[in-house]
């Protein structure tokens, strides 16, 4: 999945944040991945992830 372009992982991470889990940690828990590894790849294009609305923004 990191390996995905990551303008196609921003929109599958916000999908699910949005429609399937409640926070970063449940969703990296679910597909086994480090929740830092989500972050450092979704701030390369410039976007960062914001828990009160539990997206990148």
């Amino acid at each position: 999945m990191l390996s995905m372009d990551p303008y196609m992982l921003l929109s599958f991470i916000n999908t699910k944040l949005r429609d399937e889990f409640e926070s970063i940690e449940s969703l990296s828990s679910y597909y086994d991945l480090k929740e830092k590894d989500i972050i450092d790849r979704l701030s390369v294009i410039g976007y960062e992830y914001d828990s009160s609305t539990n997206q990148f923004k």
